[in-house]
């Protein structure tokens, strides 16, 4: 579903609005325009204020009553003490869509005080995050039980200048967030590597972007023993997409982005355990993301060349599943043992890799959900961020702190390829429990040779498998913002 976002300046006292939003931070004073609005409630909102029922905090919430003129409802939304006000914002906003989704009131108007053009975009997308609702496989509730979900937010703006762009510019990067969310959101049996290639030949029949799928038989041409050794288990077609978005001229070099694209993970013959397998599913957010990217960029139209490349399978225990104590080949030539099948998206990333270099990128980045031995390290808060080249690293961890998906650098030191060595092959593909996210990091850089890399481990933030307030549990979008910001960082 999509929210009609409109940006004006509005008189919020006389305001014949369901939902007036007022986005406060702590130690809130009521000046003009919120003394009018506090008139229009009887005094309501001062009350609040001073009574400190309502103090501001990230996340807090306090619901007024309207009276017979002006707004019906008032919603106070806490900013808490975030020393970044955009990313405050846009928490906010998706804290009170998700409210005013679900109290059915259809629309509502949003005033967080004085916003750069920076600052309403972050609003406009948090609006958006919160509202989304994945109902695709729901049967509707009967009529009399349905609420009316949020189908449009009005933004107030004291000043219009720079308001139009950063709103449209929040609404691209809103489609990228919706798709891939869409697409971690669904069950691995209706997300298979042939959807995630419509989906892409979707995007590239809407905005004119050359797009290419290879199979098995391809792959096998290409020599990709690592990617197809994890395909190997499933009768489904593997499947190795290609999106070029050509925005620049010929003779500049694109960035790469790159996404693993498990669309099931059952570990293969290393098999999970069963409790929390369902999870696995989000195996694909990394290629998610990228598809998702493809899509704000093309709609931001912006000035730059990106090659997005996405590896989609399934890992699956059959009797043709790859072994642990496998040898296999990758394109690139090198002999890898597989120790645990388990530890597959670093084997289809080598094959991926290796791949986009003849595209002669200026930069890869990649995600994928990899390691659990990130999300030990980092929790849900960070994603991890690796690289062979610390100019392109503070430039990715930049785009993760414009867009709210912030990332911490972990090292790759040559120390940690000594634990991947393998006494049979080149490499081997896990380097046991002890700095997991690392080692296999350390893996995928054999992979890229010289060229600018990063390496962005989302197995902590591209889902959640609890309720994160601002958002329901599932998936959160990243990295789509992280990569979209780095592409408009180019051209900035």
């Amino acid at each position: 579903m999509t929210l009609t976002l409109t940006v004006r300046r509005v008189d919020l006292a006389a305001l014949d609005t369901p939902l007036l939003v007022l986005a406060l931070p702590p130690a809130a004073t009521i000046g003009p325009p919120l003394a009018a609005v506090d008139a229009a409630l009887g005094g309501a909102l001062a009350r609040a204020l001073d009574r400190r029922d309502f103090r501001g905090g990230r996340d807090e919430v306090v619901h007024l009553s309207g009276s017979a003129k002006g707004p019906a409802r008032v919603l106070l939304i806490g900013l808490g003490k975030s020393t970044d006000r955009g990313v405050a914002l846009r928490r906010a906003a998706s804290v009170a869509a998700r409210r005013a989704h679900g109290m059915g009131v259809g629309t509502l108007t949003w005033y967080g005080g004085p916003a750069t053009p920076a600052e309403l975009e972050h609003v406009a997308i948090g609006l958006g995050l919160g509202m989304w609702e994945y109902t695709d496989l729901k049967t509707p509730p009967p009529t009399d039980e349905r609420r009316t979900p949020l189908t449009a937010a009005t933004i107030h703006v004291d000043d219009l200048a720079g308001a139009d762009q950063a709103l449209a510019a929040a609404q691209a990067i809103g489609a990228g967030y919706d798709l891939a969310r869409r697409l971690g959101m669904m069950p691995g049996n209706v997300c298979t590597p042939d959807h995630l290639a419509d989906v892409a030949r979707d995007i590239g029949r809407r905005h004119g972007l050359d797009v290419q799928v290879l199979g098995r038989r391809e792959l096998e041409s290409l020599r990709m023993g690592a990617f197809l050794s994890v395909a190997q288990g499933t009768p489904q077609d593997p499947r190795l997409i290609v999106i070029e978005y050509k925005g620049a001229a010929p003779t500049v070099k694109p960035v790469a982005l790159v996404g693993k694209g498990l669309c099931f993970d059952s570990g293969g013959i290393s098999i999970k355990p069963a409790g929390g397998m369902e999870f696995m599913k989000f195996d694909m957010c990394g290629a998610a993301g990228v598809l998702g990217a493809m899509e704000a960029i093309a709609r931001l139209k912006l000035p730059v060349n990106v090659v997005g490349v996405v590896g989609a399978t399934t890992n699956m225990p059959s009797g043709t599943a790859v072994k642990p104590g496998d040898v296999v080949q990758a394109a690139s030539g090198k002999f890898i043992e597989v120790i645990n099948t388990d530890a597959e998206g670093r084997l289809v990333l080598a094959d991926l890799l290796d791949y986009v270099r003849r595209y002669e990128p200026s930069a890869i980045v990649d995600a994928a959900t990899l390691t659990g031995a990130c999300v030990i390290a980092l929790g849900h808060v960070a994603t991890g961020v690796f690289g062979n080249n610390d100019g392109l690293v503070a430039e990715v961890l930049a785009a993760g702190v414009r867009s709210a998906e912030r990332g911490w650098q972990l090292p790759i030191w040559d120390e940690y390829r000594e634990w991947i060595k393998s006494d049979v092959a080149d490499i081997k593909n896990t380097g046991g429990r002890p700095a997991g996210a690392i080692t296999a990091a350390k893996f995928l850089q054999d992979f890229v040779d010289t060229t600018p890399w990063v390496h962005l481990d989302v197995a902590g933030t591209a889902y959640s498998e609890t309720d994160l307030v601002a958002i329901p549990k599932g998936p959160t979008g990243v990295p789509v913002g992280m990569f979209v910001e780095f592409a408009r960082g180019r051209v900035r």
